[in-house]
C-alpha cells in the first residue's frame, strides 16, 4: 500500500467514528433535566408556610425557567392552601431552587386532603431543557384540628315525677375545634312517651370552642301512683370530625313521689303493673301488627344484628300473636279468652307433632311428654319469664309468670280433661282407667327435684355469693346456680327414661 493510499484511508476512518461519538454525547449531556425532589409530600395543617425542592441535573451551563402551578384535587385552593403560580430560575451552576407554598389553617375540622404542583418549561425547544419524571407533586395536608368526644357526662339519672323535667348534661371532651353535632333519641324502656315523658328525637350542636351542651326532657306527672320506671336517650350519628364516647346512652328513672292515699294504689305498685305499657302497645290493633312485622318494633336505627335473627326465627309466632286483639278492646276480657284458645290450639299441635314423631323415631310417649311436649310448652314461657325478669326490678313478676303457667298446665290442662272425662264415663256409666306405667318414679323424681330447686331459691335469698336474690347475682352464683338445675332437670329425665325402657326397677 502507497503511502497516498494509506493517508486516505487514515483521513475515513477518524472522521467516522468521531461524528458517533460527538452525536451520542451530545444526546447524552446537552439537556438539563428538571423535575420535583419527590413525588408526595405530606404537611400538617399549622405549617403554615414550606418549600418544595426543585432540582436541576444534567447540563448545568445554560439558563433554565420553570413554572410551578397548582392543581386542585379534594383540597381546594382558597380554602385549605393559596393559589401557586410560581416562576423559577436556574442560573449558569444552579442545580437546586425552592418553591414556597402556602397553607390555610383553619380552626374548624377537615379530612386528610390534597392537592397537586406541575412543572411547565418557560425555555424554548432550542434551549435543550427537558422535563424529568417527577414533573407533578401531590401535596398532602393533613388536619391539627380536634373536634373532641361526645358522651353523656353520666350512665343514669335520678328524676322525681313532680319535677316537670329531667336536665341532661352533654360533654365535648378531649378537643373543642370546630363546630359538630351530634343526634339524641328517646327509647322506651318501663316509662312510655307521652304517658310517662315527653321523648323524641333531635339534634344538638356545638360550637367552636364550646364543651358543655344540656338536653332538657319534660316529664309527665299525672298525679297518679305508680312504681318507679325508666326511659334511655342514645347518642348517634355525630359530624364534624366528632366521634361517640363510651357513655353514649343513659337511663332516666323517674321515681313516684304521689302520695299513696288508696288500697288500688298500694296493690298497683305491690304487684309492680305498668299500667302506661299496657295502654301505650295497645293503642290500636293495626299498630300492634305492624310493629310485629317490623324489626325491633320499627326501630331500625337502634336494631343491631341480634334483633334481625330474633325477627327472623321469630316473625310468624309475633304475626300469629299479635293478631290477638289487644287488651283494650272489651276491657281484656276478648284478648283473655282468645288467648286460652290460641295457647290450647299450640299446645295441642305441639303435643300432637312431638307424639308423632316419637313414634316415628321409637319413642315411649312417656318419653315424649317429659321431653320433647315438655320442651315445646315450656320454652314460650321461659322466653315471656326472662322478659318478665328483665323488665321489673323485683324477681317477683318473673316467678310469678312461671308459677302461674305450672298452675295452669296442672290445673287447666290436666284438670280440665279428667273432669270431661270423668263427666262423659258418669253419663254413660262407665268406668275410666288410665294405667300409670313408671308413674311412681317420675312423680318421686320431680319431687326431689322441686324441693331442691325450692332450697335453692331459699339460699340464693339469703347468701350474698349469690347476690341475696332468687334472680341475677354475681357471675360465679349465676353459672351454679343454672348448673344445679341443669344437672337435676337432666338427672329427672334420665332416672325416667331407664325406669321406662326397663333398665332400673326402683319402684
Amino acid at each position: 500500500m502507497d503511502k497516498k493510499e494509506k493517508g486516505v484511508m487514515d483521513n475515513k476512518q477518524p472522521e467516522k467514528v468521531e461524528t458517533n461519538t460527538d452525536f451520542k454525547i451530545e444526546t447524552k449531556n446537552n439537556h438539563a433535566i428538571i423535575e420535583f425532589h419527590a413525588v408526595t409530600v405530606a404537611v400538617r395543617e399549622d405549617i403554615g408556610s414550606f418549600k418544595i425542592g426543585i432540582l436541576r441535573h444534567g447540563n448545568l451551563h445554560n439558563v433554565a425557567r420553570v413554572r410551578v402551578e397548582s392543581i386542585d384535587g379534594s383540597a381546594k385552593q382558597g380554602k385549605r392552601y393559596q393559589k401557586v403560580n410560581q416562576t423559577v430560575l436556574f442560573k449558569e451552576g444552579d442545580t437546586e431552587k425552592f418553591a414556597t407554598i402556602r397553607i390555610i389553617d383553619d380552626q374548624k375540622w377537615d379530612p386528610t386532603e390534597e392537592f397537586f404542583l406541575r412543572l411547565t418549561l418557560l425555555n424554548k425547544g432550542a434551549d435543550m431543557v427537558k422535563l424529568g419524571g417527577i414533573n407533578i407533586m401531590e401535596v398532602t395536608i393533613i388536619d391539627d384540628d380536634d373536634p373532641g368526644t361526645i358522651q353523656f357526662e353520666k350512665r343514669g339519672y335520678l328524676v322525681k315525677e313532680s319535677s316537670g323535667v329531667v336536665t341532661i348534661p352533654i360533654l365535648r371532651n378531649s378537643g373543642s375545634d370546630g363546630d359538630v353535632s351530634v343526634k339524641w333519641k328517646t327509647v322506651d324502656k318501663t316509662a312510655i312517651s307521652p304517658r310517662d315523658y315527653q321523648g323524641g328525637s333531635g339534634v344538638i350542636t356545638f360550637k367552636h370552642g364550646e364543651v358543655r351542651r344540656v338536653l332538657e326532657i319534660p316529664i309527665i306527672d299525672d298525679l297518679k301512683a305508680e312504681k318507679d320506671e325508666y326511659f334511655e336517650v342514645k347518642l348517634s350519628d355525630p359530624t364534624g370530625g366528632a366521634k361517640i364516647g363510651s357513655v353514649n346512652h343513659c337511663a332516666v328513672t323517674i321515681t313516684n313521689d304521689d302520695a299513696y292515699n288508696s288500697v288500688v294504689d298500694r296493690l298497683m305498685l305491690m304487684t309492680n303493673t305498668n299500667l302506661d305499657a299496657i295502654a301505650v302497645h295497645s293503642e290500636t290493633w293495626g299498630q300492634q301488627i305492624t310493629s310485629a312485622m317490623n324489626v325491633n318494633g320499627g326501630d331500625l336505627s337502634s336494631a343491631n344484628r341480634y334483633d334481625y335473627w330474633v325477627h327472623l326465627l321469630t316473625f310468624f309466632w309475633k304475626v300469629l300473636f299479635a293478631l290477638i286483639p289487644p287488651p283494650k278492646i272489651f276491657h281484656g276480657w276478648l284478648t283473655f279468652f282468645i288467648t286460652l284458645i290460641v295457647m290450647g290450639v299450640i299446645m295441642t299441635v305441639t303435643g300432637d307433632l312431638a307424639r308423632r314423631f316419637g313414634c316415628v323415631i321409637g319413642l315411649d310417649d312417656t318419653v315424649t311428654g317429659i321431653t320433647l311436649v315438655a320442651l315445646g310448652t315450656s320454652l314460650p314461657e321461659i322466653v315471656g319469664a326472662s322478659f318478665a325478669a328483665r323488665g321489673e326490678k323485683e324477681a317477683d313478676g318473673c316467678l310469678s309468670h312461671i308459677l302461674g303457667r305450672i298452675a295452669v298446665t296442672v290445673l287447666v290442662g290436666v284438670g280440665m280433661p279428667w273432669l270431661v272425662a270423668a263427666i262423659y264415663h258418669t253419663y254413660n256409666d262407665s268406668v275410666l282407667q288410665v294405667k300409670a306405667v313408671g308413674l311412681e318414679l317420675s312423680v318421686l323424681m320431680y319431687s326431689i327435684v322441686a324441693i331442691l330447686a325450692f332450697i335453692l331459691l331459699f339460699l340464693r335469698r339469703r347468701l350474698k355469693y349469690f347476690g341475696a336474690g332468687e334472680i341475677g347475682g354475681p357471675k360465679n352464683g349465676r353459672y351454679v346456680s343454672v348448673g344445679i338445675l341443669l344437672t337435676a332437670w337432666v338427672v329427672y329425665i334420665v332416672c325416667t327414661v331407664l325406669n321406662t325402657y326397663d333398665y332400673i326397677d326402683i319402684l
